[in-house]
This record gives structure tokens, C-alpha cells and sequence, in this order.
């Protein structure tokens, strides 16, 4: 079940990021945590009512950012991160975005061409992680 996350549930968001990005990617805390977090909206994976994944939504003007997917390492391979994507979209939709755009992990482009992404730029770096850019019409 997926469902926006309340003031009450960013320890759990953070807590997920900090296991994924900084404790098994290596992340910088400081990377990770760029205080645009206030601004957001968060949506929360939960598997038998643990919070397991999650992402956060940035919207400016038409354009919502998808950021900071996350699920857990034991909980993968069930559908949590496309079911977070799909809930992702449709809160942008909800706010009135007419374009997603996210950053991708260059392995992960795949999962997110599935979805009907696709890839706009050249291979960057983020915190040390090759990325490209990609973005879907809503």
C-alpha cells in the first residue's frame, strides 16, 4: 500500500533513504539530505504496515521531480518501486504537472523506460553515481 506520507512518517522516510542511499550506496549524508525535504511531498511504501520505500515529489511550475526512490534491499522484487512510480505520477497529475522528470541511476533506466520514461541527456554524476536525465509526459 502506498500512501503521502505525514509529518509523523519522515523518520521512517529517512530512515529508508539512509539504509539505501548512504549506508548501501555510500552516499554522503550530505548529499542525501539537501534540505529541500520541507518543500516536498513524500509517499510511503508499507508492507504488512512497515514503511518499506518510498519517493519525494518536487513541483515546480508543470514539472514534478521524482526523487529519492527507495526500497528496502529485502523487500525488492515485488513491485514496491512501480508501485511507488505509479503513485508518484498520479499526484503529480493530481497537482497539476504536465511533465515528470527524475534522475536515474544509469543500472535503473531500464526500470524507468518500462514506465514510459525516456532518457533526455548525456551520463552524469550524482554523489559519485553515474545518472541520466529522463522525462515522461503526463
Amino acid at each position: 500500500m502506498i500512501r503521502r506520507a505525514e509529518t509523523r512518517d519522515m523518520p521512517a522516510v529517512l530512515d529508508i533513504r539512509a539504509r539505501v542511499f548512504i549506508e548501501e550506496q555510500g552516499v554522503s549524508e550530505a548529499d542525501e539530505r539537501d534540505g529541500r525535504d520541507d518543500e516536498a511531498i513524500h509517499l510511503v511504501a508499507f508492507d504488512c504496515g512497515k514503511p518499506v520505500g518510498t519517493a519525494r515529489l518536487l513541483i515546480d511550475g508543470e514539472t514534478g521531480r521524482i526523487g529519492r526512490v527507495a526500497v528496502l534491499a529485502d523487500k525488492r522484487g515485488r513491485g514496491l518501486g512501480k508501485d511507488i512510480m505509479h503513485a508518484a505520477l498520479d499526484e503529480l497529475r493530481k497537482q497539476g504537472a504536465a511533465r515528470a522528470s527524475l534522475g536515474s541511476q544509469v543500472h535503473a533506466v531500464g526500470f524507468y523506460e518500462a514506465l514510459g520514461f525516456e532518457v533526455t541527456g548525456p551520463e552524469y554524476f550524482d554523489a559519485g553515481i553515474p545518472h541520466r536525465e529522463m522525462v515522461l509526459s503526463l
